[in-house]
């Protein structure tokens, strides 16, 4: 295993270090392929230990299996589409695919000298987070979390997570002000999207799929707001193009909400950045989830990614991303949440608004399903967001 700069190439020094010392690029993580092996196993964290940036995972690995490839037979049938597949991600701890982002993150950060680190998230992340930190007694971690999203945190009441709801702020400005938080007290902003360890455990929802489905995927569909995921699974992706596990990359379709689709605007509007007036200063909508304004470090990583696959960005309707849940629950007997829905709204507006390949195969990740509100914990500490922060 390697870690390099995407922009110079250079090797980053011993530890956590999400970003270049040398020219500022995004650090990402490359394997020896002609040793990786793929032992039988149905825990995916044994599977594709090879595959993943953290040693431990070779000898103590957390119990899990692969979740479930649903062929949706009678939600294709009302479509005109044979081969769509729904990625079943809700049947994991805490109903989100963000838990193997906690699963392969925290050792990832254990093994590179991380003992407390701060982060921020609408919901999932956090939750995530909480819920596997216990298995690393000496971790610590410090949370930021707008206040709309405060109800979508759910931990136990442990002394490993110390959360702090902001009052006034945007997820971007919790996020940010995480990293100020962090730089103030000498703690690791985990810094999101620029963890390695958080796209490297997305990509085994795609890992799963391309051994469940048993032929190849023409697409792969996702509700996004930083996208970190889809980075993840492209870059699996061709990884198992280079074992020789799969014969082609899937084409990738991004899907926002129309009300924060900052991604998509910029797309649109065919420019390599995200410029002022794509930005969403105080996202609203019902896919919480993906419910970030300002995704500006992250895009051009994802339009390259949507380029290359000859994919695409959508964005859909409140009312579009309803009718999907309810199609979802009605034809599959899924539950979901409105922003894993949206993935399925943005697929169902590109069948029903172009000309697309209806035979081909497709796989949507439903990324998660709604988790009870917690009650307000008093382990909250409730801060102003000011703009002194």
């Amino acid at each position: 295993m390697q870690h390099f700069c995407v922009v110079c190439g250079a090797q980053p020094p011993t530890g956590f270090h999400p970003f270049c010392t040398s020219c500022g690029g995004m650090i990402d993580v490359a394997y020896d392929l002609a040793k990786a092996d793929l032992p039988r196993s149905d825990n995916p964290y044994v599977r594709f230990a090879d595959l993943l940036p953290v040693g431990a995972l070779r000898t103590s690995y957390p119990a899990a299996s692969f979740t479930p490839l649903v062929h949706a037979e009678r939600l294709g049938k009302t479509l005109g589409m044979p081969a769509l597949y729904l990625k079943n991600e809700t049947v994991l701890p805490t109903r989100s695919t963000k838990d193997r982002m906690a699963a392969v993150s925290l050792p990832y950060l254990h093994e590179r000298g991380v003992r407390a680190f701060c982060a921020s998230s609408t919901g999932n992340s956090s939750t995530s987070f909480a819920y596997a930190i216990p298995n690393y007694p000496d971790m610590r971690l410090f949370l930021f979390t707008a206040a709309r999203f405060v109800q979508r945190v759910q931990h136990a009441e442990h002394g490993q997570v110390n959360h702090f709801g902001m009052l006034g702020a945007t997820f971007v400005e919790a996020a940010e002000y995480a990293g100020i938080y962090a730089r103030q007290h000498g703690l690791h902003s985990e810094a999101g999207f620029f963890n390695p360890g958080r796209r490297e455990g997305l990509k085994l929802a795609f890992l799963e799929a391309c051994e469940q489905i048993g032929r190849p995927i023409d697409w792969y569909v996702q509700a996004v707001s930083s996208a970190m995921g889809i980075y993840g699974i492209y870059k699996g992706a061709r990884e198992m193009l280079a074992l020789g596990r799969i014969g082609q990359l899937p084409r990738v379709l991004c899907v926002q909400q129309e009300s924060c689709a900052p991604m998509v605007r910029a797309h649109e509007a065919g420019s390599a950045t995200i410029e002022p007036q794509h930005r969403v200063a105080r996202p609203d909508g019902i896919a919480e989830a993906i419910l970030r304004g300002d995704p500006t470090r992250a895009y051009p990583h994802i339009r390259r990614i949507v380029i290359e696959s000859a994919g695409d960005f959508v964005a859909v309707s409140e009312e579009e991303i309803r009718a999907a849940r309810l199609a979802l629950a009605e034809y599959e007997g899924i539950a979901t949440c409105f922003s894993a829905a949206a993935a399925v709204a943005g697929l169902i507006h590109r069948v029903r608004t172009e000309s697309v390949p209806r035979n081909d195969v497709y796989v949507v990740n439903l990324t998660g399903a709604d988790r009870p509100d917690a009650p307000p914990a008093a382990a909250v500490t409730w801060i102003e967001a000011t703009p002194s922060q």
